[in-house]
């Protein structure tokens, strides 16, 4: 497998808190880094999976079951794939 490294943006969440950290946690985003910044909340996922959609797809899922509303998913260019 790949590893993936991409950011889910967060809609309507100005302030990354310690539940919202321990919620996505919970809801299986174990292998990302939750912060925020300017207004902003962000997840830096680090997710081994057979693609890049699957492993996108299967973040979205887990930042919805924490109960977040993903706004977009950034990528770079450089970053988006390394090898496991």
């Amino acid at each position: 497998m790949t590893m993936y490294e991409f950011t889910v943006v967060l809609r309507d969440v100005p302030e990354m808190t310690f539940e919202l950290s321990d919620a996505l946690y919970e809801a299986g985003c174990d292998d990302c880094t939750p912060g925020s910044s300017g207004g902003v909340s962000k997840v830096d996922f680090h997710r081994e999976a057979e693609s890049f959609e699957a492993a996108v797809r299967s973040a979205i899922a887990n930042v919805q079951a924490a109960g977040c509303v993903v706004e977009r998913v950034e990528i770079e260019a450089d970053a988006a794939m390394l090898k496991a």
